[in-house]
């Protein structure tokens, strides 16, 4: 349901625009990454082999603009 609905405004304008939840969360959630935290800021080290990792740093940028 969560992802159903933060669909819309994170993942216009990409592949997984119109995609299934389950489809969402295989490809964008399930990713090998390495997790820096600080203070104030979580930093995500992505695979740079990883196929969907310019789609995942749109959606994050959607989301975290609004």
């Amino acid at each position: 349901m969560l992802l159903e609905q933060r669909r819309a405004p994170g993942l216009t304008k990409t592949e997984l625009a119109r995609a299934q939840a389950g489809a969402i969360r295989l490809k964008l959630l399930k990713i090998g990454a390495v997790v820096l935290r600080d203070t104030r800021r979580v930093k995500l080290l992505l695979r740079s082999t990883d196929p969907y990792r310019i789609i995942f740093a749109q959606a994050c940028d959607a989301l975290g603009s609004g």
